[in-house]
Order: structure tokens, then C-alpha cells, then sequence
């Protein structure tokens, strides 16, 4: 299979990685983004790449207008499937009439996927970061055992609390490790813990402490950019009081007209005087949602010092796994990972409901449904040889969640979240894919067999 990105940077770049992974031969186009903007000179370069001739082409450039026609003309000169980067607030209640009126596939918005995911966490009654598969029903979370004695120096078979838990991966110093029962778990590991929805809130609430437990009602946002907005948004429709500091003053006006009833702060929020001064000390949650990863990353962990109940930052570069690990930080989400992951759930087809790239994007969870036809189905876990990569983490089956072992049988119907290193990804699509598929079916079948 055949994909081309037209523009790079990060995103541009953890695509062509993930793609890669999934045994496509990537072209990424972004050499001069001047000229890339230029919609006469990307027809030309679309034409001598006979645009044609691949499966896939995502447009990642800087300009929302310029993604949208480079989609266009690659739909119109035949290429199978097109998406388009839009960041744009303006055209975010557009993207329906993008798709139908222009032939669009998908449209993907990084900055509100992310702000979602930030919402989704701030508005959850405890720390721990976590994820929701087979409609909330079978959870995920992340849990850093610091110094805590209960974890440090015992073996994972010997831990309380587990009984109907499951720990996925254990990431220790930016490496994923795949545990055994008698892996012995040490300072500052973060621990994936998945299990059916009710188990998982209760160590949420346990291992969070139940007296840091609070709702939020007051939300500071540092940087008033497109995901401070969409986050401004949406925090407006939860009637959260909100807060937003942003250095420009143009911006400012832009804001207050979006969001009348939340305060609008014009100043620069790297200036620690200037947080103390504005009611840090009021707020529940701060997020710091510049365009600066280490600023980010640097007034996130300076608001936590502060005493605030919830630090976040959103950062886009792969490479900060080890540096998070060890700092105090509530959480951070980047939005490379979390537009990865939506990509590839779309391109997996029906048979993929969600994908959660993990690890510094090493794994991945992956919530699978199962379909006629498919390898696994009337056999027993134990005689699938599954790989150590590869871990069938939680079964819903009749609205019920379960944790398999060796003796499940996977029928029918079954919505399976399975734990998947990238190394593993091609013997999983092996296991659950109906191989009787048609090269030209693949990639909106991908895991149709499933």
C-alpha cells in the first residue's frame, strides 16, 4: 500500500512512522512549505507523484485552506482516500459541508481532539490518567508508584488490589517493559493497569487518595491559542469558571468575544508573580497550552509546586517519556499521539472502534470487534501463541467486561481491547484479519475479519 503526507514536522512525522509500522510505503512531500501552500504547485507535484497510483493521502500542511484543496485535487486525479488537517475554529462547524460538498474523507482537528481528551480528564474525579474502550465499560489508567512501598521491590504476582486488574506494560526510564508475574517493579515505573470500569475506579480512588479527590470548578489556561479556545469551549458547556492568560493583546478581544463570560487575562503567563497574582491559588486545574513544549512542560510543573489540584500540559514532541516520568506532573498530552491514533482508527476500518498509542508510541491499545470469519474465533487464548508483545487485555461481551485467560473463547460480537507493541503489529493483523480479503479491500477492511 501506497500513502503520501504532503507536509512534515511533528505530526507529519509520527504519521509516517505509524503508517510505516502499518506496511505502508510513505512519501512524505515537505521541502518547501511555501510552495506546498501553493495549490497550482501541489497539483503539479501531485500529478508527477501520479497521485493515482497510492491508497492514501493526508495533507498536514500549516494552511487549513491548502490541506482542504490538496484533498480535493488528489480525490479528484483518484486517489482512494483523502484526509485533511483543519484547525481552524472558524471552520470547525463546517467540516460536515467539507465532506459532502468537496469529497473529503475525514477531517481531522488536532487541537480539539486534544481538547477533548484534556476535558475528559479535568472533569474525572481522581488523578490518574486514564482511557475508556467498549463504551466506558473497560477502562485504562497510568499509575506511577513513585516511592510508594506497596509497589516498589515486589513482584507484580505478590501486589494487592489486583485480582481483577491487569497490568498491561510497565514503563521504566522511557523503555516498555512487558511484565511477567515475577517482574520485580522499582522506583518511578509507570504502570498500564486495565481492568472492567468499576475495579479500575477504585484504585483510581484508592491510589489516588481519597481526600485529594475534588471536582473541579475553576480551570486556568495558559495560552489563548486554537486549543485554548476549543478548550475554553467546551469547559463553557460543563459551566466551569475559567480563566485564560494570553500575552497578545489582539487575541484577547478575539477570546472575550467567544467566550463573554469567562476572564480574559492580557499578560504573560511565563511570569510566576503574574500566576500567583491572578487567583492561582482559586483554581482547581491549570493547563499550559502554548506553543512551547518546555514552556509548557516548565509552568505546568511550577503551577503543581503551587499547590493547584490538577497540572497539565500539552506538548507535541515524541521524545519527552523519560523527563515526564519524573516530574510531578498530573498529566501531559500530546497531540501528535492522539492524532496518530484517530488516523489510525479511521484507516482500520469498522472492525477498529479505538486506538490509543501508548509508550512514547511504542504500543498501542487497540479495541478490536470481533467478526465472522476471523482466525481466533471457536479457539482458546492459549492456542492462539500469542506472542509477549501482544495481550488480550479485557473481552465485553453481553455488556458484561471480563479479563480472558488461557481457556476464553472468543466468539462473534466480542469487543476485545488488545495491548500491542509495534513490533507486533503485523502478527496481530495476521491473527484477526480474514486473509481471503482482497488487496484492493484492505484498507477499509483492514480489520473487517476481525
Amino acid at each position: 500500500m501506497k500513502a503520501i503526507i504532503v507536509g512534515g514536522g511533528k505530526l507529519g512525522s509520527r504519521l509516517s512512522s505509524a503508517l510505516s509500522i502499518e506496511n505502508y510505503d510513505v512519501t512524505v512531500v515537505d521541502k518547501s512549505e511555501k510552495a506546498i501552500s501553493d495549490i497550482n504547485s501541489s497539483l503539479d507535484v501531485l500529478k508527477e507523484l501520479e497521485i493515482s497510483s497510492y491508497d492514501l493521502l493526508i495533507a498536514t500542511t500549516t494552511s487549513d485552506e491548502a490541506n482542504v484543496l490538496i484533498c480535493t485535487v488528489a480525490k479528484k486525479l483518484g486517489c482512494n482516500k483523502c484526509i485533511a488537517r483543519v484547525r481552524n475554529p472558524e471552520y470547525h462547524k463546517q467540516v460536515g459541508f467539507i465532506i459532502d460538498e468537496l469529497g473529503i474523507d475525514h477531517i481531522i482537528n488536532p487541537d480539539y481532539a486534544t481538547a477533548l481528551n484534556i476535558e475528559k480528564y479535568l472533569l474525572k474525579k481522581y488523578l490518574l490518567m486514564t482511557d475508556e474502550f467498549a463504551g466506558g465499560k473497560v477502562k485504562l489508567a497510568e499509575f506511577n508508584i513513585q516511592t510508594d512501598e506497596n509497589f516498589v521491590g515486589r513482584e507484580i504476582k505478590d501486589l494487592e488490589d489486583f485480582e481483577n486488574l491487569l497490568i498491561a506494560a510497565v514503563s521504566r526510564n522511557g523503555e516498555t517493559i512487558i511484565p511477567y508475574g515475577s517482574t520485580v517493579l522499582e522506583e518511578n515505573d509507570v504502570v498500564l493497569i486495565c481492568g472492567p470500569r468499576k475495579e479500575v475506579d477504585l484504585f483510581d480512588e484508592k491510589h489516588s487518595g481519597i481526600r485529594k479527590s475534588r471536582t473541579v470548578q475553576r480551570v486556568m489556561i495558559l495560552g489563548g491559542g486554537k486549543l485554548g479556545l476549543y478548550l475554553g469551549l467546551l469547559l463553557k458547556e460543563d459551566k466551569i469558571d475559567t480563566t485564560i492568560i494570553e500575552i497578545d493583546r489582539e487575541r484577547c478581544i478575539k477570546l472575550k468575544e467567544r467566550l463573554p463570560n469567562a476572564t480574559i487575562i492580557n499578560g504573560d503567563g511565563t511570569n510566576l508573580t503574574l500566576l500567583e497574582e491572578e487567583m492561582m491559588d482559586t483554581n482547581d486545574a491549570f493547563v499550559a497550552a502554548t506553543g512551547i513544549d518546555e514552556t509548557n512542560l516548565l509552568m505546568a510543573l511550577s503551577a503543581k509546586q503551587m499547590g493547584i489540584y490538577k497540572s497539565v500540559a500539552k506538548i507535541s514532541r515524541p521524545n519527552y517519556n523519560q523527563i515526564l516520568e519524573k516530574l510531578s506532573l498530573d498529566g501531559a498530552f500530546n497531540t501528535s499521539f492522539i492524532t496518530a491514533s484517530e488516523i489510525l482508527r479511521i484507516l482500520r476500518g469498522s472492525g477498529s472502534l479505538s486506538v490509543n498509542l501508548m509508550l512514547d508510541g511504542d504500543a498501542e491499545f487497540t479495541e478490536i470487534l470481533v467478526k465472522e470469519g476471523a482466525k481466533i474465533i471457536n479457539k482458546k487464548v492459549m492456542d492462539l501463541n500469542l506472542p509477549q508483545g501482544i495481550l488480550l487485555i479485557s473481552v465485553l461481551r453481553d455488556e458484561k467486561a471480563f479479563i480472558p485467560n488461557g481457556n476464553t473463547v472468543l466468539v462473534p460480537g466480542d469487543r476485545v481491547v488488545v495491548f500491542c507493541t509495534h513490533e507486533n503489529i503485523q502478527t496481530l493483523k495476521s491473527i484477526f484479519y480474514n486473509k481471503k480479503k482482497k488487496k484492493s479491500d484492505f484498507i477499509n477492511e483492514l480489520f473487517s475479519g476481525i
